[in-house]
C-alpha cells in the first residue's frame, strides 16, 4: 500500500515563500542580484542562497532586503498571496488617498465579496423591547468579543442624554451623528456584536452601510411582548396618555417589517427566556458563519 506524503516542515514553507518572493519582486523591479546586494548591504552569494530558498536568513536581514524591494517583512513572511508590483503600487495609493476617495475604494470592493467585509461583525436590529441589549451582551460574553450599544456611544460621544441630543440637533442631526458613530465603530472593532436603535433603518444611507460592514439579525417579538417589555424597563411613555399605542406600534411594525427582513437572520424571541433566545442566536451565528477569518 502507498504511503501518504509526509507533510512538509513549516518551516520549509516558509522559506520557499520567502524565496519566491524575494525573486519576484527584485525581478519585477528589474534589480540585478549584485544591485540588490548593494542597496541591502546582503552579500550577493547570501541572497542566491535566500532566492533558492536555503538562505536561513535572520530578521534583521531580512528586514533590509525587504525594505530595499519596498516591502514589508510582513510581506515576504505573510502566507497571502504576495503583491504584485501594480498591487503595492495601488497600495500606496489608497493609503496616501483622502477618506472619501479610500471609503469609495473600500465599498467598491467590498462588492466582490461582501462576507469578507463583514465577517466577525454582527449588528443586532429590530425595535425597542424585543431584546437587543440583552442579547448582545449575553452574545458578547459568549464569544468573547466587544458588546457596544450604538446608542449609548452617542451619549458618551456629545456627553448627553439621548433625549437632549434630539432636542439639541433634532432628527437630521441626529442621524447624522448616528451615521458617524457606525462609522467609527466599524473602523475600529474587527469583531463585534452591536445593538442599534430600531429606527436606524429608515435612513437609507446609514442603513445601506450597515448591511454592507455588518451581518445582521432582526431580533423580533411580538407587539404585545414589545409594550411590556418596554414598560418594565421603567419607560411608561408608550402607554402613558396614549390609548392608541398598541395600534400605532402594529403600524410602524406594518411600515418597518419590510426594512428589517433585509437583515441576513431573524431571531424570535416571544415566549422564550433569555437562556433559548440566547441559543437560537449563538446558532445563527455558528450556521451562518458570521465569525469568519476577518
Amino acid at each position: 500500500m502507498q504511503n501518504d506524503p509526509t507533510p512538509q516542515d513549516p518551516g520549509v514553507e516558509m522559506l520557499q515563500r520567502v524565496a519566491a518572493r524575494i525573486a519576484d519582486a527584485r525581478k519585477t523591479r528589474g534589480l540585478p542580484r549584485r544591485l540588490l546586494s548593494e542597496m541591502s548591504g546582503v552579500s550577493p552569494r547570501y541572497l542566491a542562497q535566500l532566492e533558492a530558498g536555503e538562505g536561513n536568513i535572520s530578521i534583521l536581514l531580512l528586514a533590509r532586503v525587504a525594505a530595499a524591494l519596498d516591502l514589508s517583512v510582513d510581506q515576504v513572511l505573510g502566507e497571502g498571496v504576495p503583491l504584485n508590483h501594480d498591487a503595492r503600487r495601488v497600495a500606496t495609493l489608497f493609503a496616501r488617498a483622502p477618506e472619501p476617495v479610500q471609503q469609495q475604494v473600500h465599498d467598491l470592493l467590498a462588492q466582490q465579496d461582501p462576507a469578507i467585509l463583514r465577517a466577525g461583525r454582527i449588528c443586532l436590529i429590530g425595535l425597542r423591547g424585543a431584546g437587543k441589549s440583552t442579547l448582545g451582551r449575553l452574545a458578547g460574553e459568549a464569544l468573547d468579543i466587544p458588546f457596544v450599544e450604538l446608542g449609548k456611544e452617542i451619549e458618551r460621544d456629545t456627553g448627553m442624554p439621548m433625549a437632549e441630543v434630539l432636542a439639541l440637533y433634532g432628527q437630521d442631526g441626529y442621524r447624522r451623528i448616528e451615521a458617524e458613530a457606525l462609522e467609527r465603530i466599524s473602523a475600529t472593532h474587527e469583531r463585534v456584536v452591536l445593538a442599534v436603535a430600531g429606527g436606524i433603518v429608515v435612513e437609507p444611507t446609514t442603513y445601506a452601510r450597515l448591511l454592507a460592514r455588518f451581518h445582521t439579525v432582526w431580533i423580533k417579538t411580538s407587539p404585545h411582548e414589545h409594550m411590556q417589555r418596554v414598560r418594565a424597563q421603567g419607560d411608561v411613555r408608550p402607554m402613558q396618555g396614549n390609548p392608541a399605542a398598541m395600534k400605532q406600534l402594529h403600524e410602524l411594525l406594518t411600515i418597518r417589517t419590510p426594512l428589517y427582513s433585509k437583515a441576513e437572520s431573524q431571531v424570535d424571541t416571544s415566549g422564550c427566556t433569555e437562556l433559548s433566545s440566547l441559543k437560537e442566536l449563538m446558532k445563527v451565528i455558528s450556521d451562518n458563519g458570521f465569525l469568519g477569518a476577518s
